[in-house]
C-alpha cells in the first residue's frame, strides 16, 4: 500500500494546482466536504478576519471545501465576557451568521477552560462568586445562540496528562463538581446543542482513562454529554495510529460520538519537555528548530502526505463512531503552530499551503475516494 500510495504522489510531479484526473470523480467532487459526505462533517477553525468576511480567499476557500466551522479564539472567555457584567458578541454574532448564510454546522468553542480567561476570573476564591459567574457565562452564551451553534466545547481541557483533574481556577473553587455544572448548565439552557468534552492527548493511555472515567461520572449522574472531542494535535509519527484507534474504540463504547478536533500535524521538531497542546509551555528559537524557514523539501511533504493519507483512512474506517473532522486553521500561513511553542517558527501543518493552493496531503486524502 505504501509503495502504491507513493507512486501516486510522485506522479503529481509536484504540482498542486491542476489534478482533475487523479481523481475518478468528476472536477466538482474534489472538495473534502463533498469527499465525505457520507462519512463525517469536515471542518476548519476561522479566525476574526475570515468570520468579518475581510479575508476573501480563506473564505472561498472556506465555501468550497469545508462544511463546518469553529471559531479559533473569539469566543473563548477573555474575549466574548471581558468584564463581569460586559459581553462582546460581534465577532461570534456574525461567526453565526456565517454559519447559517452558508448552511455549516457550527461549533462554540469553548465554554469553561482554564486559559485565555478574563482576568477577573483568576481572581476568584469563593464559591457563590463562581457560581454566579459561571451560571452567569454559560447561560446568557448558549441561549443567546440557541439554535444557530450546533455543538458546545463545553469543558475543555480539565485534566492532566495522568488523567487527573487539572487544578484550574474552577476547579480550586467548586471542586470536580464544576464539569458536572458546567454540562448542566450547557443543556438547560439549549437542549438541542451536542455537548462536548474536548482535549489534547487523549489517545495517551492514562490521560484516555482520566477521560472515559469524567464521561462515565457525567453518565451516572445523568447529565447530558454527546461526544468527546480528540484533539489532533500530531506529529509525523506520534501518537500511533493504533493509539487513536485505540482511542476512538473507547469513547465511541461509552456511546457518545467521537468529533476529531483541532487537527494539524507539525513537521517540525519539537524542543524536550514538550506536552501536548499545553499553550502556556513557549521555547526559544533556534535554526535547528526552524530547519524550514522558506520551503518544506519534498521529502517532508511525501511524508505529511502519507501520514494524513493512513489517518483519513483510518476516520473512514471507523465513520459510524465519528461525526466531526475538524483542521485548526485553513491553510499553513494562519496556523497556530507557526508561533507555538516557538515564536517565528516556519510550519506546514495543514492541507492547504500559504497561497492557498493544496497539497500533497490534500491529494492523498481525497485519493481514498477512488481506493474505497
Amino acid at each position: 500500500m505504501v509503495v502504491t500510495f507513493l507512486v501516486f504522489l510522485l506522479s503529481l510531479g509536484g504540482c498542486t494546482e491542476n489534478k482533475t484526473d487523479d481523481i475518478k470523480k468528476p472536477e466538482q467532487a474534489r472538495s473534502l466536504k463533498r469527499a465525505f459526505a457520507d462519512d463525517f462533517y469536515v471542518g476548519a477553525a476561522i479566525n476574526a478576519r475570515l468570520i468579518s468576511e475581510e479575508d476573501s480567499l480563506a473564505l472561498q476557500l472556506l465555501r468550497k471545501e469545508f462544511n463546518s466551522i469553529s471559531p479559533e479564539n473569539d469566543m473563548k472567555w477573555e474575549n466574548i465576557h471581558p468584564a463581569p457584567d460586559s459581553f462582546y458578541f460581534d465577532i461570534a454574532d456574525r461567526y453565526a451568521a456565517l454559519a447559517e448564510d452558508n448552511n455549516m454546522f457550527a461549533l462554540g468553542h469553548t465554554l469553561v477552560w482554564h486559559s485565555q480567561l478574563a482576568d477577573y476570573m483568576n481572581t476568584v476564591s469563593d464559591t457563590a462568586t463562581m457560581n454566579v459567574y459561571l451560571e452567569n457565562h454559560i447561560s446568557t452564551i448558549v441561549q443567546r445562540y440557541k439554535g444557530k451553534i450546533d455543538a458546545w466545547d463545553v469543558v475543555n481541557e480539565a485534566l492532566n496528562e495522568d488523567g487527573t483533574l487539572r487544578e484550574s481556577v474552577f476547579f480550586k473553587v467548586l471542586g470536580e463538581k464544576y464539569i458536572a455544572k458546567a454540562f448542566k448548565l450547557a443543556a438547560q439552557s439549549d437542549s438541542d446543542a451536542k455537548l462536548l468534552y474536548n482535549d489534547y492527548n487523549l489517545c495517551v493511555p492514562e490521560k484516555r482513562g482520566g477521560a472515559v472515567r469524567l464521561v462515565k461520572t457525567l453518565q451516572n449522574e445523568g447529565i447530558k454529554i454527546d461526544g468527546v472531542g480528540m484533539q489532533g494535535h500530531w506529529g509525523l509519527k506520534e501518537p500511533s495510529l493504533a493509539e487513536i484507534e485505540n482511542s476512538i474504540l473507547a469513547y465511541s463504547d461509552l456511546g457518545v460520538k467521537v468529533s476529531i478536533t483541532e487537527l494539524d500535524i507539525t513537521v517540525l521538531p519539537n524542543p524536550w519537555d514538550l506536552e501536548g497542546a499545553e499553550v502556556g509551555q513557549n521555547f526559544e528559537n533556534e535554526d535547528r528548530m526552524n530547519p524550514y524557514p522558506d520551503v518544506l523539501p519534498d521529502s517532508v511533504q511525501l511524508q505529511l502526505a502519507q501520514r494524513y493519507h493512513d489517518i483519513f483512512q483510518l476516520f473512514v474506517k471507523h465513520s459510524d463512531k465519528i461525526d466531526r473532522v475538524t483542521f485548526w486553521g485553513i491553510n499553513d500561513g494562519n496556523s497556530w503552530l507557526n508561533n507555538w511553542p516557538i515564536r517565528g517558527r516556519t510550519n506546514y501543518p495543514l492541507l492547504f499551503d500559504r497561497k492557498f493552493h493544496p497539497k500533497e496531503a490534500y491529494d492523498s486524502i481525497l485519493s481514498l475516494i477512488s481506493e474505497n
